[in-house]
């Protein structure tokens, strides 16, 4: 396994739609001044937070079940920035869709920035040849709300390419989150 550098980042996205859409550089400011960055890095590419987020919550006293969840557990917003409650909980997705190669497996880590906010970003790792939006997955970790800025970067994504293809993909597993296109919640 190799990390791919952004030569082949840029490689894989204008000739084979891997990001969509792209950014070939590291974006840090906008019409409105300086954003949190996106774009391609040395051996990365940031990801940007979409406008559209779930925010759990407990009004309806639903328990948690990922065998049988309660998408009651989730107020949906459509905003620039979202504020997760104190020791709360909010889903979001990626501006960028991708299609993972079948030699390739990506990882996801969240940016410093918001990290040293006590914002935790979860994503679980992309299987070759699996291809969507990413749902995001953001814990507040502090007892202040804490916000997430649309359209700006939010995590990193790690691209580790194999010597050969795997065996079984994703897609050959029909995985319940292949094609997934907006927030997307657990699936049993």
């Amino acid at each position: 396994m190799s990390i791919k550098c952004d030569k082949w980042i840029r490689r894989m996205a204008e000739q084979h739609g891997m990001i969509e859409p792209f950014e070939a550089g590291q974006v840090r400011s906008s019409g409105q001044g300086a954003i949190i960055s996106y774009g391609t890095s040395s051996y990365g590419y940031d990801v940007r937070c979409s406008d559209e987020f779930k925010i759990f919550t407990n009004i309806n006293s639903a328990i948690v079940d990922p065998k049988n969840f309660d998408s009651n557990s989730f107020v949906d917003i459509k905003s620039d920035v979202c504020i997760i409650p104190p020791n709360s909980f909010a889903l979001a997705r990626t501006v960028e869709y991708f299609r993972i190669p079948r030699d390739v497996l990506t990882i996801c880590l969240g940016k410093s920035t918001y990290a040293r906010c006590g914002i935790i970003v979860n994503v679980t790792p992309l299987e070759p040849e699996w291809e969507g939006h990413v749902t995001l997955e953001f814990s507040n970790t502090t007892t202040l709300p804490a916000k997430i800025y649309a359209n700006e970067g939010v995590a990193q994504m790690l691209f580790l390419g194999s010597d050969e293809v795997c065996e079984t993909s994703y897609k050959d597993r029909n995985g319940k989150y292949q094609g997934q296109t907006g927030v997307t919640l657990p699936k049993a």
